[in-house]
């Protein structure tokens, strides 16, 4: 049985980890003075690659908590780390997505450029259009490699559950007849990412989340310690079926087991 004492590294969700919408979740300044006084490094992961990390960083600070944008990783960034691992700088890649995604690729090195272009990178698009969806997908057909972000079909909203990343991806592949590959959660990518910023080993590394076939099946496939929090989407009996080492109501209650330890 594993314990919350191994733990040396944490990688973090956030939105129903840490707040819901505009609302902080109970116990989240507690839980990062923990942090802070054991000085337990951390990455803040998150598949939405449409904000950037200053605007994660602003937003926690309206919530009374400080952190830098070195500790907050999105699948955006994730992306364009690990293409930049693949290709040189120069490399002429098509961005479908929003200005936080353009910005994360072209700090890697690469062109953006519309034509002649080596990969297509996806993801969310509030201001999508045809064009945009015929556009890439023939840079895909002619020969672009085809990577998404992430494939979350949905994101809760409050008018209910909103179409997400994965649903216009979904039609790029139609359209394409090609399928992407994606770098985001669940998939180990991101989670390796963070475990190599933070030089840190999966075996003492642990990821918080709320969504059960994103943090918790892609902390699994990495190989790190997983804890489940119920204070965002999944219910207990979706957690307990994905079998996570920890279950708790939030993060409050993980603290309060923490410093029981």
């Amino acid at each position: 049985m594993r314990k919350l004492a191994e733990i040396t590294h944490l990688i973090i969700d956030m939105d129903g980890v840490l707040y819901r919408g505009d609302h902080p979740l109970p116990g989240l300044r507690d839980f990062f003075a923990f942090l802070r006084e054991r000085s337990y490094p951390f990455i803040l992961a998150t598949n939405n690659s449409t904000r950037t990390p200053q605007e994660y960083v602003a937003r926690l600070a309206g919530m009374g908590v400080r952190v830098s944008p070195d500790e907050v990783l999105s699948s955006g960034l994730a992306t364009a780390r690990a293409l930049a691992s693949e290709y040189p700088k120069g490399t002429r890649v098509h961005v479908f997505g929003s200005p936080a995604l353009r910005q994360a690729i072209a700090e890697q090195g690469f062109a953006l450029a519309d034509g002649n272009v080596e990969v297509v990178v996806a993801s969310m698009d509030w201001d999508v259009t045809y064009d945009k969806l015929k556009h890439a997908s023939l840079l895909i057909r002619g020969g672009a490699r085809f990577v998404a972000t992430n494939l979350d079909p949905t994101f809760p909203g409050d008018e209910g559950l909103l179409p997400g990343t994965g649903s216009l991806i979904a039609a790029l592949q139609t359209a394409s007849g090609v399928k992407p590959r994606a770098i985001g959660k669940p998939e180990p990518t991101m989670f390796r990412l963070a475990v190599g910023q933070m030089g840190a080993g999966p075996e003492t590394t642990a990821v918080i989340g709320d969504r059960v076939e994103t943090d918790i099946l892609g902390g699994k496939r990495a190989g790190l310690i997983t804890i489940c929090v119920l204070s965002g989407t999944s219910s207990r009996a979706e957690a307990e079926s994905f079998g996570p080492d920890f279950i708790f109501e939030d993060i409050a209650g993980l603290l309060d087991a923490w410093l029981c330890e």
